[in-house]
């Protein structure tokens, strides 16, 4: 099975793109610049053989032939500003497969508070515009890029999976337990309203300096009775 992650130059696709290779996936990176995904690529690969010599392959190309090459899986990555066009450019190339959108429409110069589309949220700006033939899933709003990359550690935090197909969320939901991710069935795409939302917040507290910590994210925990 090979992912696609588009805008998979960025912090938070380099993150996933090494986490996921590590893991024994393989990985295309997909940006608008080929040449730019094929050196991000073979600097990651550069990175992963000094401590994961098994690992499985990350390449590069542009994003219409990332996503084509994907087997199941493409996630979207991308600033929100490119959300709806990097969507439009590949809406005939995603049949078949799912859409993974962790975008968070942030505002602009504002990373503390969101500036949702008409549609609500940035999943559901996705699910309208390519259709019910092709399931969009929320996930991995709330992860930290700098957290991704660290792979001396584990992910600190829960993933909240939003969408309106069962069988998409649960193929991601599988994908992200082999990177050693706990997932929860948020509901449907509108849950993404909320999830997204968090965002901001989480970036208000990082930066802050009220508390002792940055890079956070969210847990759910059990009742201790």
């Amino acid at each position: 099975m090979t992912i696609a992650i588009l805008g998979g130059t960025g912090p938070q696709g380099k993150g996933l793109a090494l986490r996921f290779a590590r893991a024994g996936i393989p990985v295309v990176i997909g940006s608008r610049d080929a040449e730019r995904a094929i050196e991000c690529a073979a600097e990651l690969s550069q990175k992963l053989a000094a401590i994961a010599p098994d690992a499985a392959v990350i390449s590069g190309a542009d994003t219409l032939t990332a996503t084509q090459q994907a087997s199941q899986l493409v996630i979207l990555a991308v600033p929100f500003s490119a959300h709806n066009a990097t969507l439009s450019s590949i809406k005939d190339l995603l049949q078949g497969k799912v859409l993974v959108d962790i975008v968070v429409p942030l505002a602009e110069g504002n990373p503390k508070a969101v500036a949702m589309p008409p549609e609500g949220s940035a999943t559901e700006a996705a699910q309208a515009l390519l259709g019910d033939s092709i399931p969009v899933v929320g996930a991995l709003h709330n992860v930290s890029a700098v957290t991704l990359n660290k792979l001396d550690q584990h992910i600190n935090c829960d993933v909240l999976v939003c969408g309106n197909d069962v069988d998409a969320k649960k193929a991601v939901r599988d994908v992200l337990a082999q990177i050693g991710i706990t997932s929860y069935n948020a509901g449907t795409a509108e849950s993404a309203r909320c999830i997204e939302a968090i965002t901001p917040i989480l970036i208000r507290l990082n930066i802050s300096k009220e508390v002792p910590f940055s890079h956070a994210g969210i847990r759910i925990w059990a009742p201790d009775h």
